[in-house]
């Protein structure tokens, strides 16, 4: 594009412009030199480990640990790659039944935990019907269709379709939803829970939060999400909680990681 008028004979630019200069220096610094295909690879496999490792441990998922915990160990160095071997470590070495308790008190049971990402963005209002509809509209544009019966903002289930769908429109629900994704990672660090590993590892993946980002979730954490009354039950009392009506039955067994040795394909 020719330069301006104004630019070339030196005077300031418009108003416009200056803000969108302004704009553009706010916004956390994005490398403009593309993922290489091994990079899109490794990136790919830590989400879908990530998928696996916050889906209900139940007796497939945890038959498979040696195979996950054998796998993050194989992961090429990176601060994800740490925190999920903190994980599995700890992952590896619980009794089932223990597990099986201690995924349901986390995010079954602790309302600021729960793995349903459109609810921390409009609560009980029905634009979250909305955003399900929209998220789902996006899985099927693209070929996929998720299985096992859970609501499509279900984090394991977007992080599935993000490993499948590549970074830019794969991981676009994980970026709009980064603050929900803050939230819960607060709420199982403050509960002491290892699955904050997870989302640790998840968050560095993503663009830093922003001042914006965190004034935002502190004041999700203190007033909880938006609500309208549509008949509903209302928040408990001293934290918010995803309504009934959203809360779909137990998941299937998860997709098991397959080999190394296997490259993942598309479904």
């Amino acid at each position: 594009m020719s330069p301006s008028p104004n630019s070339v004979r030196g005077d300031s630019p418009p108003a416009t412009v200056r803000t969108r200069v302004k704009a553009a220096l706010r916004r956390p610094h994005r490398s403009a030199a593309p993922l290489t295909p091994e990079e899109e690879e490794n990136r790919a496999l830590l989400l879908r480990l990530m998928s696996l490792l916050l889906q209900y441990p139940d007796a497939s998922l945890t038959a498979a640990r040696p195979v996950l915990t054998a796998t993050v160990g194989a992961l090429p160095p990176s601060p994800a790659a740490e925190r999920l071997a903190v994980f599995t470590e700890w992952f590896a070495g619980q009794e089932p039944d223990a597990l099986e308790r201690h995924y349901v008190e986390t995010f079954d049971l602790r309302r600021r935990s729960g793995l349903y990402l459109t609810y921390y963005l409009h609560g009980d209002t029905r634009r979250r019907g909305t955003a399900l509809l929209t998220l789902a509209q996006r899985y099927r544009a693209t070929g996929w269709e998720a299985d096992g019966g859970e609501l499509p903002d279900h984090l394991p289930v977007v992080l599935e379709y993000a490993s499948l769908a590549g970074p830019r429109a794969g991981e676009a629900p994980l970026r709009l939803h980064r603050r929900g994704l803050e939230l819960i990672h607060h709420a199982l660090a403050d509960g002491g829970s290892p699955y904050r590993h997870v989302l640790a590892a998840l968050l560095t993946l993503l663009p830093p939060a922003t001042e914006a980002d965190l004034k935002a979730v502190a004041e999700l954490a203190a007033q909880g999400p938006p609500a309208e009354d549509v008949g509903l039950d209302p928040y408990g009392a001293g934290e918010f909680a995803p309504p009934g009506a959203f809360v779909p039955p137990r998941q299937a067994s998860p997709t098991l990681m397959p080999p190394l040795s296997t490259p993942e394909g598309s479904r």
